[in-house]
Parts: C-alpha cells; structure tokens; sequence
C-alpha cells in the first residue's frame, strides 16, 4: 500500500507540476502571441565575427522566443542621421527601439522625449530616461579571468591591447584585464594603443601590427568591434585572446580564450517583461551569475597548468567570493586608489574610470 501512496503521489505531482507549467506558458503566449516589432541599430555589421554579430545572435534567439520581429539598420553613424533612422522605424510600426553602441546615447534621449509611447534599450549606455533603460554586463570580471591565461602564458612579458577609445568602459577592461596579469605574473606590462574607433579595420589592424614590432608582445587582445588583432596574432604566430565571440575555430593555431557576450540572456527576460507592461527604467549592471558574460573554452593552445587556476577563480566569480576591483589597488604611478578591504562603486566604475592600474602603459605617438 505504501508504494501505491507513493506511485499516486508522485504522479500527482508530475500532473501539479505540469498544470502550472502550462499555465505559465499560457501567460507567456498571451503577451506573445501577436508578433511585436523591434528595431535594432548596429553601428558595425551583424557579420562582424564580434560585437555586432554577437547582439544579432542573441537577439535572434529571443525573437523565436517571444514572437518579434526584428528590422535592423547596420553602419548606423553617431550623428543625426540615427535620429531618422530610428523614426522610420518607429513609423514603420516598431514599438522597441534597440541601439548597440554608448556614442548614440544623446540621440537616443532626444528620440525617446519625441516619442514617449516607445520603449528604448541602449547598450553600453550610462543615462535613463522614463522610456529608455540601458545595459550592459560585467564584462571585465572575463576579462580578469584572460588576463590570467595571459599572465601565464606570456613568455616576453610584453602583452598588446588594442583599444577604440579611452572611456569608462575600455579602461575598465584594460584595467581588470591587467589586474588578472599582475595577480600571476608582476613583471609583465600590458601595452595598449587606442584607435579612436571601434571598427576600423585598418586601424585596429595597424594598433595591433604597431604592438607587435614596438613591444616585442607574444600576445595580443582587444577592446573593439574587428577581429583585426586577431589575424594579426594567426599572421604573426603569436597568441591571441579574443573578445565578443569565441572564434577559436577560425585561429585553430593563436587562440587561447575570449571574454563573450551572451546577449540572449538579457534580452529574452527584459524583453518578455516589455511585453507584459513591465517595462523599468533602470541602469542593468549584471555579472557572470546571470549568464550574460563567460570566458570561452579554453583551447588546446593554453598551457596545462593554467586551466585549474582558472577554474578556481572562475568558481569563486560564480560564488560572490570575490570581483575583481577590491582593494588594495594602486595606479599606475604608484597612487593606492582602491584601499585594503574597500571595493569600487559602481557608479565610478561606469562613469568614471580615468586612470589605470600598475602594469599599464599606454602608447603615446
């Protein structure tokens, strides 16, 4: 008899379980069963192998998800002229505006004062409005974890990094990865050289090429939106730690690891609450628990006694046991910034991060 008990009981459960599963997806359906339009401006292309390849996957696979359609413009400049592109957009029935890049921040907040009844979504921007919320992840905790592999994986160490420009965000990067090197290697430098664009071919090109032959680096990563260092690195043949997108497949011989975006992990969850008139605006900031951000596989390149290290630290990131700008940290010119058992605010890690850390030497023409 007890095991009868136990057999109606569970499937009881099972049937429980599955009631509200399904009610769950009825909900859902109701918010998605008329396809909804979005506009998505790119400033590079959704091909790029990097930062705009890796929203359209993301956004891609939201789109099966909840129902949307998805009309996008690529090669959008940061002037005017994305103001009309957004417009026609919104004429031509988009209810969502998404903009992937921090230099359309003004425009935005000019369309979206235009246009209240539209909800607008700006990646890598620093400024809300009552229909315009920004986001971004915590990249830089990836981007600790590569300057590890980097740190002990340098042979010279002389490490490169292309830059597009000095702002909060790239400096941030510049300054974890860093941070991730000099926790396993002190004696190395991270040599970085901005472009002052983020995809110029030819220019990240000719910044990593410049690292290569002024440096002596055996190392080359990057905070911009062309795999432009890493065809350098293959052509080279030296190691390379890419950003974006895992592409290790294309540089089978240079490829260690990347700092990645996974964009659906963002958009399926803020979108659907769009969708259900619960849209917030709100600066969203997340980190590796939410999946947002990972660190590649590391590949077969990667020195064997790295891939525990990065595990153990990888673990701790997952846990809350540790981030990455926790004090003592001092700058470049021997400044403690950061004081023992204090961390960096947020708000100063997003908007203003001006300075580097030990271990950073940009390149001056």
């Amino acid at each position: 008899m007890k095991k009868i008990a136990i057999i109606v009981g569970s499937i009881l459960l099972i049937i429980i379980i599955g009631m509200l599963c399904m009610h769950g997806n009825e909900r859902n359906t109701e918010v998605t069963k008329e396809r909804t339009r979005v506009g998505f401006i790119y400033n590079g292309t959704i091909d790029d192998k990097g930062w705009g390849q890796s929203h359209y996957e993301g956004i891609s696979k939201s789109a099966k998800e909840l129902n949307l359609e998805i009309t996008y413009k690529e090669n959008v400049p940061f002037d005017d002229s994305c103001m009309t592109v957004m417009k026609d957009m919104i004429d031509g029935g988009c209810e969502i505006i998404i903009c992937n890049s921090f230099n359309y921040g003004d425009y935005i907040l000019k369309v979206a004062k235009e246009n209240p009844e539209i909800k607008f979504y700006h990646a890598t921007g620093v400024r809300i409005d009552k229909n315009v919320s920004t986001y971004f992840g915590r990249i830089y905790q990836m981007r600790y974890l590569s300057g590890i592999v980097a740190g002990m994986q340098t042979e010279s160490d002389s490490i490169g990094y292309v830059a597009a420009f000095p702002i909060s965000e790239v400096n941030r990067g510049i300054n974890a990865f860093t941070l991730g090197v000099q926790s396993v290697n002190p004696n190395a430098t991270v040599h970085v050289v901005y472009t002052e664009s983020w995809t110029d071919y030819d220019a990240n090109s000719d910044a990593a090429k410049l690292l290569c032959d002024e440096y002596n680096v055996d190392i080359l990563t990057m905070h911009c939106d062309t795999v432009a260092p890493l065809d350098v690195a293959e052509e080279k043949k030296i190691w390379s730690i890419g950003y974006n997108m895992d592409n290790s497949k294309q540089y089978p011989d240079s490829f260690l690891t990347a700092a990645v975006w996974n964009w659906e992990a963002y958009y399926t969850p803020q979108l659907l609450k769009c969708l259900q008139g619960k849209f917030q605006a709100q600066q969203y900031w997340e980190g590796v628990e939410t999946g947002i951000v990972s660190l590649s596989p590391l590949t077969s390149n990667v020195k064997e006694e790295i891939h525990d290290v990065i595990k153990e630290k990888e673990q701790e990131l997952y846990q809350g046991k540790f981030d990455v700008f926790y004090g003592p940290i001092t700058d470049s010119d021997g400044n403690v910034r950061i004081r023992e058992k204090e961390n960096m605010s947020d708000d100063a890690m997003l908007n203003r991060f001006d300075w580097y850390v030990k271990g950073v030497h940009v390149h001056e023409e």
